[in-house]
């Protein structure tokens, strides 16, 4: 709250900057993963009440949010 203060989404606004400051850190570490992929991811997104067409659309904004702020 100090950061981005007591208005409307600023708890979504330190979510979002802790979640891109955590991803940042771990992209560049090498992970290797023995297994069947399709059985790993099963089931983890069967708690998200979106169907797959918001979930596409609201990761197209993230991703041209992302470019956008690289090209500034």
């Amino acid at each position: 709250m100090k950061r981005f203060g007591y208005c409307k989404g600023a708890l979504s606004k330190g979510a979002e900057e802790a979640i891109l400051n955590w991803i940042s850190t771990v992209e560049n570490e090498k992970t290797t993963f023995e297994g069947d992929p399709v059985k790993a991811i099963e089931g983890l997104l069967k708690d998200v009440d979106s169907d797959s067409v918001t979930l596409q659309h609201e990761s197209q904004k993230l991703w041209t949010k992302k470019l956008l702020e690289k090209s500034s």
